[in-house]
């Protein structure tokens, strides 16, 4: 989430994405051949701790964290996408030591190959209680390969040694193994996306380096952002969807980098769409979408993004965002297409395989 520097109309819906002009948004009989119905549901799919969500698909059970202002990270858990919304958090750490105690913003969740086998890593920005201007990057392990824990600290991830403000981490692995992290900080006035090269999850091999600054005016309303990176794969190509602008307007939303080099280290490597990917849709009532994440169905047929939102425009970077979700279609040239984010209260297929 942004560092909080001063603190149309409902389309009909198929399958989880805005059906077509025609189509029918309720559901219908099928052969016995067919795809079954999945179960429906409405956004919001989680209001408590709704912003910055993440949310991942493990055998057979949803996971859902967000931000949580607070010492602790907790996560809801439910078999379908609707269950989420009643399921009971679970907490599965609580931090006491002061100079990481508080303010626990943009959790991640990922299961790695790391020292100890594969566990889940769980990544996240903390700081201290005072404010919000010594928030820095922290990783917690797994004991096993449960994505409920336990879990353990590791230790904060400083890939520059000066322990400067540093959020909004997020894990890039490389078909041969190669591990980066990806994170935001300001330098130079704006707030951009670095890369920086991993020898565990939590031990940087060498510095950062700049991928991405708001350098487009849609990204630089409010003050000029990237922030929150986190990749989308598909058929051997790899995107990085991020928030540009600030969280406290209606105008934060998503862009899109592709890698286009064999190096993401190297900044030419990586080249940005010119236009926003997926942003406020005021006849809805959904405004400042962003900071996302993306889970596949349970059949594996489908790309979800959750993503986080507004009901109304005056509402900023507060615990007034719910987490959201719908489904994601794909450009004939191989591009993800976001669509528009849809209004709350619409009923919309879950996700296949359900």
């Amino acid at each position: 989430m942004a560092l909080v520097v001063a603190c149309a109309m409902a389309m009909l819906v198929q399958n989880g994405a805005p059906a077509a002009a025609g189509q029918a948004g309720g559901r219908t009989a099928v052969a016995a051949d067919e795809p079954r119905p999945t179960a429906a549901f409405t956004n919001p799919i989680v209001s408590q701790n709704g912003a910055d969500p993440w949310v991942t698909y493990y055998q057979g059970r949803y996971y859902h964290l967000g931000t949580t202002w607070a010492s602790h990270w907790e996560i809801r858990s439910a078999t379908t996408l609707a269950g989420l919304r009643t399921a009971n958090p679970v907490t599965v750490y609580r931090e006491t030591n002061a100079s990481r105690c508080c303010n626990f913003w943009a959790p991640e969740l990922h299961r790695l190959n790391g020292p100890n086998g594969t566990r889940w890593y769980l990544t996240y920005s903390a700081g201290v209680a005072a404010n919000i201007d010594n928030q820095h990057v922290h990783v917690l392990e797994s004991a096993g390969d449960n994505p409920l824990g336990p879990y353990t600290y590791r230790g904060q991830v400083d890939p520059y040694g000066d322990n400067r403000w540093m959020i909004d981490s997020s894990y890039l692995t490389m078909p041969d193994g190669r591990l980066y992290l990806l994170y935001s900080f300001w330098e130079g006035g704006t707030q951009n996306l670095y890369i920086a090269p991993l020898a565990n999850p939590w031990t940087p091999s060498g510095r950062g380096v700049r991928i991405s600054s708001p350098t487009h005016a849609w990204e630089r309303s409010g003050a000029g952002v990237n922030e929150g990176p986190v990749i989308l794969r598909r058929n051997g190509r790899t995107f990085l969807v991020y928030s540009a602008s600030h969280c406290n307007t209606p105008d934060y939303k998503l862009g899109m980098l592709e890698l286009v080099g064999s190096d993401p280290m190297n900044a030419s490597s990586w080249r940005k769409f010119a236009n926003p990917v997926f942003q406020r849709n005021d006849a809805a009532g959904v405004f400042g979408p962003g900071h996302n994440s993306f889970f596949t169905s349970p059949d594996g047929s489908e790309t979800w993004i959750a993503y986080h939102a507004n009901s109304s425009a005056s509402d900023g970077c507060s615990g007034t965002r719910t987490t959201r979700a719908q489904r994601i279609s794909w450009n004939a040239d191989g591009t993800p297409n976001f669509g528009i984010p849809v209004a709350n209260g619409v009923s919309l297929s879950g996700p296949s395989g359900e």
